[in-house]
């Protein structure tokens, strides 16, 4: 399998064609035969277009510059494993999966549903047991998982070698992790989700077997239920923590007006740029430069830095160098968990705290002005090309991405209740957000007229306490209806549908997730104990 970047360069849109390519002139589509039209994963555009022209290079420089400048940034009230957990999800709506397997022997309508957005965790199951054996053991219906390599202090976990607690791992292919998506092992937070999910599914066939369900069936069952919990915790749990509420409930009771609103149903989903490039990029404000990490790494000793070098797309894991038990997640620190589990508490008086997610707004943590060579798929890139902010607002330039003021007046066009943003909104926000006085008057003038979508959404949830509202609530709520209505498995097409696997009728967050993934037990949520009293 190839070693997949985290940073796309290229985007194909359906109906025009390859865009993004550095050796493309800005806004200039690379046409493509009928063959790499199929095996492309399928972009569209779902606003107008932008001139492409509104920002130059020196502006994009200066906002990059005031959204990643040196300070701390704001804390919002999220808990801060929710950060990771929406990239995982934004792995699983992008997962190719059919490069999984030659793509002669995918036919078209397969390859093409291969190559679309859904919420069916293919970043998790590949192609199944049968047809990408790698990642799972020899019964064909339990994931594998890694052994950790033992470290310090002696505590009786650090020290030992503990077997579930790091990914499946393998030496010697370009990715050194046997997991479908590499980019899931891209930093340690994201990679404990991933096997946090892998634990789930296991358990899931456990419960299965215990009640009698024949092995043969059992895989299916498995998978069904996972992918349905999976998306009613999204739906109720992930979704209402970063977009106003209101909208997205009316979303999901009377259907998307923006996002591909009356699809075929022999459609396939496609991605909307809008989303991908612009709405879904609020998560790089969520990220801290510093968690604290578990009963060893506390005080913000887990740096984000560290939380890359603790990887193996990143860093440098594989099967000879698995991950420390040391640096094992302690997810007491991530999440907040019920009060009928009082064990599950943070502890207050010794050093580990909880983390909360910076704020959604127009500032990210200062370490995203410098990426990891090796995230950006990139050598020994210029210094602003190490800037994420910088990234993406030339990806969004090259793309000829709609502005701010184009997707609102797109939305008021269907009938929506979109209000767009001020001159002194888009320039000030709240207060608290990014400065823009570095630009000069025609600078900022040109910026609050044609405002870069990514920049736009980020200072509407900035006016909004950290929730994404109007252009950008709507694009990620229609974004996420239409991916979970164009899933195999699907809890749209299902509306009775309950969960049944968390300890509340009609409940299941990602709280409740763990706790099952972890059978309900305190020393495997949060095994680290370091050298600190509990």
């Amino acid at each position: 399998m190839a070693q997949e970047r985290h940073s796309r360069t290229e985007y194909f849109v359906v109906g025009e064609g390859m865009l993004g390519s550095d050796a493309v002139p800005e806004g200039r589509a690379r046409f493509v035969s009928m063959e790499v039209d199929l095996r492309a994963f399928r972009f569209s555009r779902q606003g107008p277009k932008g001139d492409g022209k509104q920002l130059g290079d020196p502006n994009r420089r200066k906002i990059a510059t005031a959204m990643t400048r040196t300070g701390d940034t704001n804390d919002g009230d999220i808990p801060a494993g929710f950060t990771y957990l929406g990239q995982f999800v934004d792995h699983d709506l992008t997962f190719d999966k059919s490069r999984l397997r030659e793509d002669a022997t995918v036919p078209v309508a397969d390859l093409i549903q291969g190559r679309s957005p859904s919420l069916d965790l293919d970043s998790l199951y590949g192609l199944g047991p049968a047809m990408t054996p790698e990642f799972y053991e020899a019964d064909a219906m339990h994931l594998r998982t890694g052994t950790t390599a033992p470290s310090f202090p002696n505590d009786g976990f650090s020290n030992k070698a503990n077997a579930g607690f790091d990914l499946p791992r393998t030496t010697g292919t370009p990715q050194n992790t046997l997991i479908p998506d590499a980019r899931n092992d891209e930093n340690l937070a994201v990679a404990q989700t991933h096997l946090a999910f892998i634990r789930f599914h296991n358990r899931v066939v456990d419960k299965l077997a215990a009640e009698g369900v024949p092995a043969g069936e059992r895989f299916d069952r498995a998978r069904g239920l996972v992918v349905r919990h999976y998306q009613w915790m999204l739906r109720t749990d992930f979704l209402p923590r970063i977009t106003n509420k209101p909208q997205l409930k009316g979303v999901f009771d009377h259907g998307r007006v923006i996002v591909e609103p009356n699809p075929d149903p022999a459609d396939a989903p496609t991605m909307p740029v809008e989303f991908s490039v612009a709405a879904y990029r609020l998560g790089h404000s969520m990220v801290r430069p510093a968690y604290e990490w578990n009963g060893v790494f506390e005080d913000g000793a887990g740096t984000l830095d560290f939380l890359f070098t603790f990887s193996g797309t990143s860093g440098g894991l594989d099967s000879q160098n698995p991950l420390p038990s040391n640096w094992v997640a302690d997810w007491r620190g991530l999440y907040v968990f019920p009060s009928s589990r009082p064990d599950l508490k943070p502890r207050r008086h010794g050093r580990l705290r909880r983390n909360v997610a910076r704020r959604i707004d127009t500032r990210l943590t200062n370490p995203l002005a410098n990426l990891f060579d090796m995230t950006i798929g990139e050598t020994s890139p210029t210094a602003v090309r190490r800037n994420l902010a910088f990234r993406n607002l030339t990806r969004a330039r090259m793309l000829q991405l709609a502005t701010g003021q184009q997707m609102a007046a797109l939305m008021r066009s269907r009938g929506l209740t979109i209000k767009t943003l001020t001159k002194a909104q888009i320039l000030n926000g709240d207060g608290s957000g990014a400065d823009l006085s570095g630009l000069n008057v025609s600078q900022r003038n040109a910026l609050a007229k044609d405002t870069p979508l990514w920049f736009y959404v980020l200072r509407e949830a900035e006016l909004n306490k950290g929730r994404m509202t109007g252009v950008g609530g709507r694009l990620v709520a229609e974004t996420f209806h239409r991916a979970m209505e164009g899933s195999v498995i699907s809890i749209l097409r299902e509306p009775t549908w309950r969960p049944t696997l968390g300890p509340v009728a009609n409940r299941f967050t990602m709280a409740d997730l763990l706790i099952f993934a972890f059978e309900g037990k305190r020393n495997l949520l949060a095994p680290v104990k370091g050298e600190s009293p509990e």
